[in-house]
């Protein structure tokens, strides 16, 4: 007799594989689907959750004096999506002639949607990467807009003011802790049935460890791979005493799956 065909979910790469996603769980859903379709079994357990700011008023100052920008900043499409809803509120529209950078396509194709082309997209998304494209000479007396999150890194700010630009950074949008139970996933840390916790920013790991007894969170983590969207998330994952085994190249989620398919097509076993 024949012997039958391996199934379709056996030749998937990640058949078999369970993952942990911490992105916040209003945007872990493209992922989520991803690895699925991958073969994968995801576990959603977000640890941060994206809020708005904690006032608006610096952001509807900001709106209400836009043509006096030279520059507008976006470092992430979170960032986007508030700005835009606020512009739309409060029924303004960007100057034309304002000049715009984004970090990364995706942020970029949001830009898009405001009806800018952005004129900056590094090759590497992250705040610092913008500076490689801009002079000092250039900046220096340019008026600045950036709408970020509370709690952003600095490089880029404090670099734009050391070269004389005028900065506003306004909050456009909060992290904040998720409120998620980890007694599950602790388990199945401990019993080494996790393969790979993914982290898609430095919010999702610090809110992690938060989870965890600080002296439980090498034992729990002993087993199980750790992949990182990025340089900067991976140097908050290693701060806090992680192994790090998997950088995207592309700071993507698209980047970051296809790291995690290579991952494991050089792994053996079934768990890390």
């Amino acid at each position: 007799m024949a012997k039958r065909a391996p199934s379709a979910k056996k030749k998937r790469p990640l058949s078999g594989r369970r993952i942990v996603v911490t992105r916040a769980r209003s945007q872990a859903a493209v992922f989520t689907r991803t690895l699925e379709t991958l073969g994968a079994d995801p576990i959603e357990f977000p640890t941060i959750e994206i809020a708005p700011p904690a006032s608006y008023e610096g952001m509807d100052d900001a709106i209400n004096k836009l043509d006096t920008y030279d520059w507008i900043i976006f470092t992430s499409v979170n960032g986007v999506d508030f700005f835009s809803s606020r512009l739309k509120r409060l029924e303004r529209a960007l100057p034309g002639e304002i000049r715009s950078a984004a970090i990364g396509p995706e942020t970029a194709k949001a830009v898009k949607g405001l009806g800018l082309a952005p004129e900056l997209v590094p090759e590497e998304y992250r705040a610092e990467s913008i500076l490689d494209k801009l002079r000092p000479e250039e900046m220096r007396g340019r008026r600045v807009l950036v709408p970020r999150a509370a709690e952003a890194r600095d490089v880029l700010i404090r670099t734009l003011q050391l070269w004389r630009a005028q900065v506003d950074v306004v909050e456009a949008y909060r992290t904040v802790m998720a409120t998620s139970d980890p007694a599950p996933l602790r388990k199945m840390l401990l019993d080494g049935e996790v393969d790979m916790v993914t982290f898609t920013s430095s919010s999702t790991v610090r809110n992690f460890k938060r989870f965890f007894a600080e002296d439980d969170l090498k034992q729990l983590m002993s087993r199980t791979a750790v992949a990182s969207i990025g340089p900067v998330t991976q140097g908050t994952a290693e701060e806090i005493g992680l192994r790090v085994d998997v950088v995207a190249e592309e700071y993507t989620i698209v980047g970051l799956t296809e790291a995690i398919v290579e991952y494991f097509k050089k792994a053996t076993g079934k768990r890390h």
